[in-house]
């Protein structure tokens, strides 16, 4: 059933563009591993993490995508779910250090001992398990959605104060997670990690599983997006988006179907956390920094809101343009970024995508379209017949 919902959302141009990412997907590990490293088709492997790191923005920005692209919700706080799974996997992760920490504690993190605690928090528990905290991942930023979402929602909360709300439930959280006795690490965070699944995370082998399975992320959201939006379900998202009013007179409870795809759009979030944080090996509170927020709806707008391929495209354009800009010019890359959104907003208010697609669809048009018959005869009068047009009969004095 699930499989079907999913083929039903393909079409030549998502099939085609799926296509490519899996391309993308197989080539780059198997460029790192099969050719050598003086040959200039190598794929270095730090440029395969960074690949990887821009494949989890990319999914954050999908998430954010399907909330206010179809939905109208603009939410300047996904951030925080973004950061919650990347804390539910970064817990799994200090528990798997065991006696290879500094202490030498089987149990406790090296934090946790460094700040005398003499027990573990109950809500450690079942990090040690894999299994665990892939479900976490998933229940800790879809229950925090859920709960905010359902007060929201129900106050009907729209436009610019839920954009407020939702910024600054996440700077709460911030100054919540820079606390040492909320147990998680406090401003420094949870890092030093050594294994995931049993593997070494600084392995090449496993760089190249976690880019692969970024990858395949990606895309199985990208479907499930695909496929929400084309149902029944999509079309009433949209209604909500540009009529909300009409919407709920028709009889639809608006805030049900807000619910719903904001509970999804945290989940994916929290999914491309969890596979950020092994990848960069790190994650602190600063991951809850509103100004994040914000970037991520710079990538959409600059890919194309409501387009699902451009917020994919515009998150990796943009990032690659950070990654030059601060090692290069690391004075100019905030106003660069600033330029960029002021450019997108007056000049390309529909995005890379929507340019293209305008683009394409009016050189579609300037093609000759009109084909006539051969045998057919001119009407009498003079009067030429053009297709859907009725000729104007002048009356005679």
């Amino acid at each position: 059933m699930m499989t079907s919902f999913l083929f039903r959302a393909l079409d030549a141009k998502v099939g085609l563009f799926v296509a490519i990412l899996l391309a993308i997907i197989v080539a780059v590990p198997a460029l790192n591993i099969l050719m050598p490293p003086e040959s200039p088709l190598h794929v270095p492997t730090y440029a395969v993490t960074l690949m990887g790191k821009y494949l989890t923005y990319a999914l954050l920005a999908l998430s954010v995508d399907l909330v206010w692209g179809f939905c109208g919700i603009l939410s300047l706080g996904h951030g925080a779910f973004f950061a919650l799974g990347g804390y539910a996997m970064g817990m799994y992760l200090m528990r798997q250090i065991g006696t290879r920490g500094v202490y030498g504690d089987p149990v406790l993190p090296d934090f946790m001992v460094f700040l005398n605690w003499s027990e573990l928090p109950w809500y450690w528990f079942g990090f040690d398990m894999f299994w665990f905290a892939a479900v976490m991942v998933l229940i800790a930023p879809g229950l925090l959605a859920f709960i905010f979402g359902w007060f929201a929602f129900r106050s009907r909360v729209t436009g610019v104060y839920l954009s407020i709300i939702t910024q600054a439930l996440t700077y709460a959280l911030l100054l919540a997670f820079f606390r040492n006795d909320m147990g998680f690490g406090g401003n420094n965070g949870l890092t030093d990690f050594k294994d995931i699944l049993g593997f070494d995370v600084q392995a090449n082998s496993t760089r190249m599983g976690l880019f692969v399975a970024s990858g395949l992320a990606l895309v199985l959201c990208f479907l499930i997006c695909r496929a929400i939006t084309r149902s029944k379900l999509g079309k009433v998202l949209v209604a909500v988006r540009d009529a909300e009013s009409r919407t709920r007179f028709l009889g639809y409870r608006v805030e049900h179907y807000k619910l719903f795809v904001w509970v999804i759009s945290a989940m994916m979030a929290g999914i491309a956390g969890a596979l950020y944080v092994p990848q960069v090996g790190i994650i602190n509170p600063g991951e809850f920094a509103p100004a994040n927020s914000i970037e991520v709806v710079i990538w959409v707008a600059v890919g194309g809101r409501g387009t699902l391929v451009g917020p994919i495209i515009g998150a990796v354009l943009v990032n690659f343009a950070k990654t030059w800009f601060t090692a290069a010019l690391p004075d100019v890359w905030l106003f660069a970024l600033g330029a960029l959104f002021v450019v997108v907003t007056l000049f390309l208010p529909k995005g890379i995508v929507g340019v293209v697609s305008q683009g394409w669809a009016n050189l579609r048009q300037r093609k000759p379209s009109a084909v006539t018959d051969a045998g057919s005869e001119e009407p009498s009068g003079g009067s030429h017949l053009s297709s859907g047009v009725e000729p104007q009969l002048a009356e005679k004095p």
